[in-house]
């Protein structure tokens, strides 16, 4: 079983970077509702949460009990999100870096070097960042990020089941991805004004 680790964050320090942010998204392939990015920076002397993993691989128990203890021990977290009127206009890759963009301008204390999952960032210096490969699974910090920003979008997806124009939708239990369950919906009552439609089947969207 594979467990992130500090063996970036470390070398790091070592060079000097006092505030290393590890940055994820989530929700990147849902068919409906926001794409929101996570930033975290930990302490130097920080230890590392007990079962923190990749968000995709906890419970969301466990997913619930890491958010609160990474934000009880981070330096400093923020998240940042770009609604689906900004993913059609825009695509999915621009969205995804505007999100994480906003969620790094939104530390306080701001970071001196970050860890991004798989890609730069165009709006960084590129000697300031890093693409970590894997980094969810492999990197402290950014598993720790990508689990602020499941709780986030999953809680804010849930929240849209107490409004009458998307109770029919049921995103609490799908999360905007295209289960069954989703695309049944969308079968019987069309997209709302939440709904990524570029991401949707075209036989579904009548």
């Amino acid at each position: 079983m594979v467990y992130p680790n500090l063996s970036i964050e470390k070398e790091l320090w070592k060079r000097g970077y006092r505030r290393v942010a590890g940055v994820d998204e989530a929700g990147r392939g849902s068919w409906a509702g926001p794409i929101v990015a996570a930033a975290v920076i930990f302490p130097q002397e920080v230890k590392i949460p007990q079962g923190l993993r990749d968000s995709k691989l906890l419970t969301p128990k466990k997913r619930q009990e890491l958010n609160k203890k990474i934000k009880e021990i981070a330096v400093s977290f923020a998240v940042g999100e770009c609604g689906s009127p900004i993913i059609e206009k825009k695509g999915i890759t621009a969205a995804n870096q505007m999100a994480m963009r906003k969620s790094l301008q939104a530390l306080d204390p701001q970071p001196d070097f970050s860890l991004i999952d798989y890609f730069e960032l165009d709006s960084l210096e590129r000697s300031k960042q890093r693409a970590v490969e894997k980094g969810d699974l492999h990197c402290v910090s950014i598993s720790a990020a990508s689990i602020i920003a499941k709780v986030f979008r999953d809680d804010l997806m849930r929240k849209f089941d107490d409004d009458e124009e998307f109770s029919v939708y049921q995103f609490g239990k799908h999360k905007g991805y295209g289960t069954r369950l989703h695309q049944e919906a969308i079968a019987e009552y069309g997209v709302s004004r939440i709904h990524r439609v570029s991401f949707i089947p075209k036989g579904l969207k009548s």
